[in-house]
This record gives C-alpha cells, sequence and structure tokens, in this order.
C-alpha cells in the first residue's frame, strides 16, 4: 500500500507542533567528592575535592540550559551542595541550602535539576553544610547569552576564571572547636587563587608555570568570583587596567579601573587588553579592611614572551571610603540586551511602591558557653526537617513559628533566642531591608533565590 504523500503545509504544521514540545538542552555532570591531600598555602592538608580537582570542575552553559549534576558523597559526613547566584525561580527545592534539602549522607548520591532561566553572568557553587566550605568542595558557574542576544562588547579572545578567597590552614574539625568554644574564626592563614597560594615577591622563580595566557594584542574575559569566609580582596594587575563590564548577571556601564574590591559572594567579570610588552605579569589579590594584608599572586603570561615579570608591585587602596565611592560608580547598564529579571514587567524601578521595610541589625554573644550570631535578638538554627519540607507537608507549626523577628526590632539587647528563623512575606511584594551592623567586624549577607538590588 502506498501512502499519499504529506503536503507542504501538513509538513510545516508537523515541524511547528515539534517545536513547540522542544525543551532548552540539557548539560549532565556527575560528581564524586572526595577528601584529598593538598598544599594550597605550601603544606599538606585536607581539602574537598569534586573529581580530584580543586576547585571543582566548571559548569558552563547558555540561557535557559538546563543543569543536571548527580553528586556521589564519599566524604565521612553528610555533604550539600548550593548554587551562589542562580535563582530558582521554577524549582526551590534545588537551591542546595539546610533549609530547603536534606544532605546527602555519606556512601549515597543525589541528583540536582535547575535551569538558569532568564540567566546570564558569573556564579559559584561551594558546599553548604558544617565549614565545609572552608576546606575546598567550590567551583565557577558560567552562563553564556544566547546568540540572538547581542553582548554590550565584542566577543573577547578568550576567557578565564580566578576564583580568589582566603584560606584556613587549621584541620575543619579545629575550625569547629574554636566556634564550639566561644571564639571566632579568627585570621585566616592566606589567599589563594583558583586554589593556589602565591606569593608576593620581587625575585621571580623562573620555573614559575603560568596560571593564565594571553596573546599580544587581543583581548579577554576574566571572571573573578570571591569564594572566602570573611575577607573582601582586592584585585590588580601589573601594568594593566580592567574594564569592569557584568557583576553577578547584570552588565553594567563599562568603567575603567586600575583595580576592584570584590567582596566576599561576589562575582565580576571584567576586560583585560593584553596591551604591553610581551612578557610575564602578576594578577595579585590581597586582603582588605585588615590589620595585616594577606596576599597572593598568580602568573600571566603573553604567549611567545619571555620577560621577567616587572618588579614594582601595584599597591592595593586604603580605607573603606575608596571601597564605598567604587561600590557607587557602579551602574547598571539599562541599554543592554540581556536576559534580567522584570519584576512585574515593568522596568520602572523608581515608580515601585515599597511594600514593607524590613530593618536587620546583626548581633554577637555567648549561648550555653557557644558563639552564636543573630538578628535582631534571633540567632538561627536548622530544624532536623527541612523547612520547605515542613510546609509542603503542613507541618510547619510543628517545626518553626514564622515571623519570630520584628521588622523594626528597636534597640537590640544582649539577648539572644536560639530558634528555627523564618520571615514570612507575600508573593510579589517589594521588600525593602535595611541592614545595619553595630559590630567591629565587616558582615556579608548571602540573599538567594530573588532578584535583590543594592540602592544605598
Amino acid at each position: 500500500m502506498t501512502l499519499p504523500k504529506p503536503s507542504s503545509l501538513s509538513l510545516l504544521f508537523l515541524l511547528l507542533l515539534g517545536a513547540a514540545h522542544a525543551e532548552d538542552p540539557y548539560h549532565f555532570h556527575t560528581w564524586n567528592v572526595k577528601y584529598a591531600t593538598l598544599s594550597p598555602l605550601g603544606t599538606p592538608e585536607q581539602v574537598i575535592t569534586i573529581n580530584d580537582q580543586f576547585p571543582g570542575p566548571r559548569i558552563n552553559g547558555t540561557s535557559n540550559n538546563n543543569i543536571v549534576v548527580n553528586i556521589f558523597n564519599h566524604l565521612d559526613e553528610p555533604v550539600l551542595f548550593t548554587w551562589n547566584g542562580i535563582q530558582q525561580r521554577k524549582n526551590s527545592w534545588q537551591e542546595g541550602l539546610p533549609g530547603t534539602n536534606c544532605p546527602i549522607p555519606p556512601g549515597t548520591n543525589m541528583t540536582y535539576k535547575f535551569q538558569v532561566k532568564d540567566q546570564i553572568g558569573s556564579y559559584y557553587y561551594y558546599p553548604s553544610t558544617s565549614l565545609h566550605r572552608a576546606t575546598g568542595g567550590y567551583g565557577p558557574i558560567t552562563v553564556h547569552s544566547r546568540e540572538l542576544i547581542p553582548v554590550p562588547y565584542d566577543f573577547p579572545e578568550a576567557e578565564h576564571v580566578a576564583l580568589v578567597g582566603d584560606w584556613y590552614t587549621k584541620p575543619l574539625p579545629d575550625l569547629l572547636k574554636l566556634l564550639d568554644s566561644g571564639r571566632s574564626l579568627g585570621r585566616p592563614d592566606g589567599v589563594v587563587i583558583n586554589g593556589k597560594g602565591g606569593k608576593m615577591e620581587k625575585k621571580t622563580n623562573p620555573k614559575e608555570e603560568p596560571m593564565f595566557t594571553m596573546l599580544p594584542g587581543k583581548t579577554y574575559r576574566y571572571r573573578f568570583c570571591n569564594v572566602g569566609m570573611k575577607n573582601s580582596i582586592n584585585i590588580r594587575f601589573q601594568k594593566h587596567s580592567i574594564k569592569l563590564v557584568e557583576i553577578e548577571g547584570s552588565h553594567t556601564v563599562q568603567n575603567m579601573y586600575d583595580s576592584l574590591d570584590v567582596h566576599i559572594g561576589q562575582c565580576y567579570a571584567v576586560l583585560v587588553t593584553a596591551d604591553q610588552e610581551p612578557g610575564d605579569y602578576y594578577l595579585i589579590a590581597s586582603t582588605r579592611f585588615t590589620k595585616e594584608v594577606l596576599s597572593a599572586t598568580a602568573l600571566v603570561r603573553y604567549v611567545g614572551g619571555k620577560a621577567p615579570p616587572p618588579e614594582e608591585m601595584p599597591v592595593a587602596p586604603v580605607g573603606w571610603a575608596w571601597s564605598l565611592n567604587q561600590f557607587r560608580s557602579q551602574r547598571w547598564n539599562l541599554t543592554a540586551s540581556a536576559a534580567r529579571p522584570n519584576p512585574q514587567g515593568s522596568y520602572h524601578y523608581g515608580k515601585i511602591n515599597i511594600t514593607r521595610t524590613i530593618k536587620i541589625v546583626n548581633s554577637a554573644g555567648s549561648v550555653d558557653g557557644r558563639l552564636r550570631y543573630a538578628i535582631n535578638g534571633v540567632s538561627h538554627v536548622n530544624p532536623e526537617t527541612p523547612l520547605k519540607l515542613a510546609e509542603y507537608f503542613r507541618v510547619a507549626d510543628k517545626v518553626f513559628k514564622y515571623n519570630l523577628i520584628k521588622d523594626d526590632p528597636g534597640v537590640v539587647g544582649e539577648k539572644i533566642t536560639v530558634v528555627p528563623d523564618v520571615v514570612n512575606a507575600t508573593y510579589r511584594d517589594f521588600i525593602e531591608i535595611i541592614f545595619e551592623n553595630p559590630e567591629k567586624s565587616v558582615q556579608s549577607w548571602h540573599l538567594a533565590g530573588y532578584s535583590f538590588f543594592a540602592v544605598a
């Protein structure tokens, strides 16, 4: 029996029908999380690796891609991973924080699936349980624009990722004992760049291998993330200026800088042009707002260059006012085409009415001999049942209570209450959050899962 040939109209209908059900591309990753003995600062210590790598493997994709990560936990304790900056708009169950997910028990595995929906930019992942992030386990996430969406600068020759941060050489149990005894973690032991802690020395090591290479005359995109525990980090190059083009998924007005302060949890993308004499140059990362400045270097080599790095090392800025003024110079590029959050279908942010104002005042104190930090007098503790699971199974009233902190706490006293701390908000509210820090140390806040904008 001979079937009739389909008409061109029916073929077009079938093609359109198939396209309507097509999903965005998938990227699959399998991770084996283990301990390894490495020497980030020159002395052997226990480090968390992923697929025998530290930092861990890069998750690289394009806007709207689906990411699937199957994680096998070979550690001797539970572990959990979170995706810093990736907005879980469709599935908050994949956020990877103790309040949302149960940790992965030793000897078992868990599969994460999330979509980088309407996002571009530079991010990173890290373990969110215990103090695991102080011993590694982190790695980069990069999300590129779709081909149809123009980027507001010429496509670079290539790109490099630099994960910078402070580092402790103390074993994880010793760090936990410090906190349990009522003390702080103290001063970090050094700074690492991509897991290595090069020293700032005028005499160069002729056998030193470059961490990054560049072709003379070409422009490169560097993605910087501060993956540390405590300190802001200033990054700068010898003899090279840097052009800021993106902060955590938002294209910026392209200002030129001699150096940039990257605060904990932040990620920047910058352009660097190889416009100097071919040879070697140093990338320098050093702590900010500390009495003793800790530094690390990474060698950047021009392809074909043989000249050693210049003896003069650029000096980091001093004081917090410089950093604040730099922050004020960073502006969102609203004329650039890009995937970006679009609250309530409006880009007129200045005309949006604030629904609620929450003032957060942090404090520190001792509770049962342990050091506890609190907001508005309440120090959060994770219950055995993750908060989201308790809500899902409608047993939240047996696990925690909402709104134990007041939106305006007034004067916060020394008393600290240790309970699960959950603030309930209304869908599509626009909330203004005011942070107040009366403590002597710099405090950093991680606002995950939603679109937050620093406005003042």
